[in-house]
């Protein structure tokens, strides 16, 4: 990762610890795909994928998450899961940040 996806992530990471989101794991990896953030809200498992980037041209950080991409983040969430034999409501939320702008958080961008 490099020095600004690392700088967006935290930013990301402090902006939903802010909203009393818990963190559990950071960059969880596995064949499949990687998690940026695996956190806690109450009873829900959320599994955070960042998106930075320097401006809105060509659709912004938004459109940077294709459905391939939520495909490789269902799949790691899933190993993720089962590996550790929980069964726990989940859900799937976004950080977007363009610039130096305040984070926009997106909660459950699969429903």
């Amino acid at each position: 990762m490099n020095e600004l996806g690392r700088q967006a992530e935290d930013r990301a990471l402090a902006f939903l610890q802010q909203q009393g989101l818990r963190l559990v794991e950071r960059n969880w990896q596995c064949k499949g795909g990687e998690i940026d953030l695996v956190m806690r809200d109450r009873e829900y498992w959320v599994f955070v994928e960042v998106r930075h980037r320097a401006d809105q041209r060509f659709g912004g950080a938004a459109a940077s998450i294709t459905p391939a991409k939520l495909r490789k983040l269902t799949l790691a969430a899933g190993v993720y899961l089962s590996s550790r034999g929980i069964d726990a409501p989940c859900r799937f939320d976004a950080v977007l940040s363009h610039g130096n702008g305040a984070p926009e958080w997106l909660k459950n961008i699969l429903a």
